[in-house]
């Protein structure tokens, strides 16, 4: 099963904005294939505010959370995977959530059974026509 965690991030920060709230996101900065400006990292994790007057082009995606910001002046362009956030939150209170860290879908990899189970030795039922 695919991840929940994109549709939950887009519906918070609509709840948020509806709610006149600044949504930030916060983002394991180390992530593999997050862009994110290293200079605004600390300890791993960066904080984004994703308010509309703040950001251009945001794209709330079910594999990437893109736009382009300013930091300092200078236009940037962020790229992110769903499971680099941590949590979307209001700037004003607080609220939102936090998420665990994701897991490996193992769903869509099949796993190698060192010890198969033998065959049932149990007759099978059959549909005689």
């Amino acid at each position: 099963m695919t991840s929940n965690r994109p549709y939950l991030i887009r519906a918070l920060y609509e709840w948020l904005v509806d709610n006149g709230k600044t949504p930030y996101l916060m983002v394991n900065a180390e992530y593999q294939g997050a862009v994110v400006p290293m200079q605004f990292v600390e300890n791993g994790r960066i904080i984004l505010n994703v308010d509309p007057s703040a950001v251009f082009g945001l794209e709330l995606g079910n594999d990437w959370i893109s736009f382009s910001a300013r930091f300092r002046g200078a236009e940037e362009e962020i790229l992110i995977p769903p499971g680099a956030v941590m949590g979307i939150y209001a700037k004003e209170n607080g609220q939102g959530m936090l998420f665990p860290e994701e897991e490996v879908d193992t769903d869509s990899e099949p796993e190698d059974d060192p010890d198969p189970k033998p065959p049932s030795s149990r007759p099978a039922l059959k549909v005689v026509k």
